[in-house]
């Protein structure tokens, strides 16, 4: 997967962001007594995100490298993007399994507690736990990371989408209402494109038509050109 199609889903996605983390952004504490601090505890929420995405993006991206080396790697590929849009496509919400359940149960029970902290460090703990709520945007990127057939790729892959959310999750957390909420909810419109637009590249690239940058050549079994392995 390039690079781009990250930073595209982190930006149009932080949208859907405003809305889902948009008041956890607002409640975050005071981490000092100066507008330095304040702004630098509000980085570290951000940071400690992006920290949980590349976390996620070795794990994902050891998977893809595993296909990789499998000889699956192109119809992993088609399958990750067939369900993407089976996913744009479906209405009906499937009910949370009880373990998912007590899983985000223990990580809002740590977050409250993080809350209750003023400390730069508490408020990265903080968005380091956030990284890991439940959030379908993400399941697209990590799709994206496990198609990219590389640890370190699939680590990029999702810094550079935590990168495209953070504009808009640092301006809500500094300024409250930088973007109307009238406006978030036209905008968000934009969000099935994106995943959209991502699927199908997740299915070109498992054609392998030989295209450079959208659809590489693999067959050979290695990964494309963006994986560091």
């Amino acid at each position: 997967m390039d690079i781009w199609s990250a930073f595209l889903l982190g930006i149009v996605g932080s949208l859907h962001c405003a809305g889902m983390c948009g008041p956890l952004a607002l409640a975050l504490p005071p981490s000092g007594s100066n507008a330095i601090s304040y702004f630098l505890g509000r980085a570290a929420y951000n940071v400690g995100r992006i920290i949980t995405y590349c976390t996620l993006g070795l794990v994902f991206g050891l998977i893809g490298r595993t296909f990789v080396l499998a000889g699956v790697q192109r119809w992993v590929s088609i399958i990750l993007g067939l369900l993407l849009l089976v996913g744009l496509v479906a209405s009906r919400r499937l009910a949370i399994w009880r373990p998912v359940t007590l899983f985000v149960e223990h990580i809002k029970s740590g977050m409250s507690s993080q809350l209750k902290q003023r400390s730069a460090f508490s408020l990265g703990v903080l968005g380091m736990l956030n990284g890991l709520l439940p959030c379908g945007l993400v399941y697209v990127a990590v799709a994206g990371a496990t198609a990219t057939g590389g640890v370190l790729s699939g680590a990029e892959y999702m810094a550079v989408f935590g990168i495209g959310t953070v504009p808009m999750m640092l301006a809500i957390s500094l300024s409250g209402r930088l973007v109307p909420f009238s406006l978030r909810l036209r905008l968000r419109k934009a969000i099935p494109v994106c995943v959209f637009l991502v699927a199908v590249f997740l299915i070109l690239r498992g054609m392998s038509l030989g295209i450079p940058y959208v659809s590489p050549n693999l067959s050979s079994g290695e990964p494309a050109a963006c994986c560091h392995e």
